[in-house]
Formats: C-alpha cells, structure tokens, sequence
C-alpha cells in the first residue's frame, strides 16, 4: 500500500471516528489465493454492521484497478497489433471455427502457468497445471467479416423456395455462378453423381421458371446423366409444354470473407414435384472446410507473429 493510500485511510478513520465509526482491518485466513492479507473495513456499533471501504475508495480512482473490455479489430492485421501491445506472458488467442460465425480471441490476462524444474534427460522447464487464476477480461477479438454474397448463399441454403422465389435468386446471383474446369467436372460428378452445370444452362433454367411461373407440372422424370427433365403443362397446348432440363450440380465462385480470395464450390440442386408445383433446394457442398481452412491459416499467422499459445475453442470464463 503506498503513502498516498495509507494517508486518505487515516483520513476516513479520523471522519468515521468522529462519527461515532471506527475503521479497522481484517485479516485474510492464510492461504488465501488472489486476496490481501488484510482490507479495511468500516464498523457502526450503533447499527451492528461492518462495511467495505472499496466503493469509497473506487469513487476517486484516477486509473482503473485493472484493464478489462474487449477491443474489436475489424483486421487480422489490427488484432495482430493490438494482441502484440498488450500481451503479456500468459496471454493466449482461441479460435473459434464455426463457419457460420467464425472469430479471433485474444485473451490477455489468462491463467498463469508454474514452472517445474526440467524433467530429468530434458532442457526445458515442465508447465504444470495448476497455476495463478485470472479474471480474464481483458481481451481482443476478431469477428471474420463474412462477405454480402457469402452471407446470402449461407442465408438460403438448404430452404425450400418456391419456383418464383429460385428463379429470382439465380438472377440475382448469376455473376457469382462459375464454368466447370474440366478436371472439377470428372472429380465432382464422380464423387456426388449427376451433371455438373454451366451459368448459361442456369441462366435458362431460371428464365424457363419464370415464363412458366404460373404454369403447373404436367410431369418429371430422372434423365440417366443424373438430370432432372420437368415438363410443363399448359391449356392452350393440350397439356404439353416445354421442356426444362435440371442439372443436379453447379460450381460457385465468391470470396468467403469481405475482400477476401474467391473459393470455388459445389452446390447440389434439388427439387420436388407436389400437387402441380415445384419446389427448390440447393445445398452448398461442406462449405464448413473452406472456411475452416481459413480460420486455421489466420489463427496460425497470429499465433506466430504474436509469439503466443493458440488454441480452437472457447476461454472458460465470460468477459
């Protein structure tokens, strides 16, 4: 406790005792972990209670008692910089790999570690389990910005849309449908079976299901390429209507996260023939690696440039 600490407890006691208070201290049990051996509290004989004078104390501080909150970086960058300016020995980054949500933290005031001495036949020392406890507070974190194209292929995948409502998001979302290389059409239709499509057989697909918006599905059958082949019915036709060819695969092509590289991938076609109507599902094929992959290059690279332990997870304690 320094002088100035010492000066306005003396001070509090000779207010409080003029008050008809008196301020004493209070010995820790031995052995206590993360507590003072002693804190001085407020007694009140007249009401029979004793206070803490922490709060009292808290009012005037001209420095936080400790550094806590999270710092956002919005770059890997920045959370590589800002994890190097405050680390400390004990301090450690997670990596949290959900695809969905995938993020960086930086815990700078984790658990501390004790030393052994080096195992026998062995130069380094041996890092026990049980150590110092921290609160765990400070940290930095990074939320990877998942890009706008990513988040709505994300957004519809495996939801069934009505044939007005597919056809629509193939339009909207042409640019980012790409051309089978030719090795990618022998290695996807080998592993997932079907026919790997092109954009502009997409680009029909879509335009056939909005001109037969209205119209209902005389029938469908399951070509042996793997296709789907829908045969719309018409009045004015004598229920027979055009044909419309379905590819059970495509490729796209869009960076995972905001200015990010582009990834390619799978993306199987699916629908469904009910009561005249057509319903659509695609579903993009593991897209949980790619971004995985990416999470785990990115917490690599911090882990390096930081010269800190990284781990996939969570840190066991709330912020």
């Amino acid at each position: 406790m320094d002088q100035l600490s010492e000066s306005a407890i003396d001070a509090v006691a000779n207010l409080a005792r003029d008050a008809g208070l008196q301020v004493t201290n209070i010995t820790a049990p031995s052995g206590s972990p993360g507590v003072p051996t002693s804190v001085p509290v407020l007694l009140d004989p007249k009401a029979g209670r004793a206070g803490s004078l922490k709060s009292l104390f808290d009012e005037w501080r001209s420095a936080p008692e400790r550094k806590a909150g999270t710092a956002k970086a919005t770059t890997l960058e920045s959370f590589i910089e800002l994890t190097s300016r405050h680390k400390i020995t004990h301090s450690v980054i997670f990596a949290n790999t959900d695809w969905k949500a995938p993020s960086l933290t930086a815990v700078i005031d984790y658990h501390q570690l004790h030393d052994l001495p080096p195992a026998e036949g062995k130069d380094e020392p041996v890092a026990t389990r049980a150590g110092v406890a921290e609160f765990g507070r400070h940290r930095v974190d990074y939320k990877f910005p998942l890009s706008e194209e990513w988040r709505a292929w994300v957004a519809q995948d495996k939801q069934p849309m009505n044939q007005a409502a597919f056809a629509e998001f193939i339009e909207d979302h042409i640019s980012e449908l790409a051309s089978p290389h030719e090795d990618e059409v022998s290695y996807w239709e080998e592993k997932l079976g079907g026919k790997v499509a092109y954009p502009n057989e997409l680009k029909l697909l879509s335009i056939g299901l909005k001109v037969h918006a209205a119209t209902k599905v005389a029938s469908n059958v399951t070509l042996q390429s793997g296709e789907g082949e829908i045969t719309w019915a018409e009045e004015h036709r004598d229920m027979k209507g055009d044909k419309l060819v379905v590819p059970s695969l495509f490729i796209i092509q869009l960076p995972p996260f905001f200015m990010g590289e582009s990834i390619r991938l799978p993306v199987r076609l699916r629908y469904r023939v009910r009561e005249g109507s057509v319903t659509w599902v695609f579903q993009m094929y593991r897209p949980d690696v790619y971004v995985t992959e990416q999470v785990m290059t990115d917490m690599e690279r911090a882990a390096r440039e930081t010269a800190l332990p990284a781990y996939q997870g969570a840190p066991e304690m709330s912020a």
